[in-house]
């Protein structure tokens, strides 16, 4: 009898802007559990050039792309996702460059079963924000409402942290992502990429993490454009 082994291919794609203080670390400790794809958002400190060194030490490992101009979260990963679409990688995990997710934790997003969209949901926090809290609660109660099947179903698909960016995508999912034609601009493409692989008929699931609130830059402006882009599918929905 002849025994089969698959070896699963795995990517963790790093957004980052000015990470200079952290992302060395995001990359040597994510780097130990898969490759590691970081997509360098035309930073301004020191971050491209601690990629660079840290490229020599792992050329099979790290792979690095350079924005020339700022396109955000979006733009971001989309082209992270690119690349994991263009290397045949089967899931890819995206994960904050300031240290907000653990890497050490992806092991388990990796070794969970399959879905097609695995959330990390944020069930011990620190240092968060009273007022932070309160949007991710209103985001996910907005999301879920603007996936469920009709204009009385309230609950949706019950989906606890719809805005977290820990998470995995399947093959499926990131390759649809990698595709669209992207409507958010900022954090709002969490949403955007939940309600892209559930309507899509995606499977989406959750993972209870432990989220650290570090430097960010959600801020009033990027809380309009998430409303806006909310807004946008409570239209759809009701054109329906």
């Amino acid at each position: 009898m002849s025994i089969i082994f698959v070896i699963m291919k795995y990517l963790t794609i790093v957004p980052a802007y000015n990470e200079e203080e952290t992302i060395e670390e995001v990359v040597r400790r994510s780097i130990v559990h898969s490759d590691v794809c970081v997509v360098n958002d035309a930073s301004k400190d020191k971050t491209p050039q601690i990629l660079e060194s840290l490229q020599k030490e792992f050329p099979e490992r790290l792979h690095i792309i350079h924005h020339q101009k700022n396109t955000h979260i979006p733009g971001g990963i989309q082209d992270g996702m690119k690349y994991a679409l263009q290397k045949d990688y089967e899931y890819a995990v995206t994960i904050d460059s300031g240290l907000s997710h653990d890497p050490d934790k992806l092991p388990e997003f990796f070794n969970h079963p399959h879905c097609d969209l695995l959330i990390g949901k944020r069930e011990e926090v620190e240092n968060v924000p009273a007022y932070r809290k309160f949007v991710s609660f209103m985001a996910s109660k907005v999301m879920n409402y603007c996936m469920s099947d009709g204009i009385l179903d309230l609950l949706g698909p019950k989906i606890t942290d719809c805005t977290s960016g820990y998470r995995r995508y399947s093959k499926r999912a990131f390759s649809a992502i990698a595709k669209a034609k992207l409507e958010s601009v900022s954090f709002d493409f969490h949403m955007e990429a939940l309600y892209l692989t559930y309507k899509n008929g995606g499977s989406v699931k959750e993972l209870g993490i432990r989220y650290r609130f570090s430097n960010s830059s959600f801020n009033s402006r990027v809380l309009k454009q998430a409303m806006r882009y909310a807004a946008k599918l409570l239209g759809r929905k009701f054109v329906k």
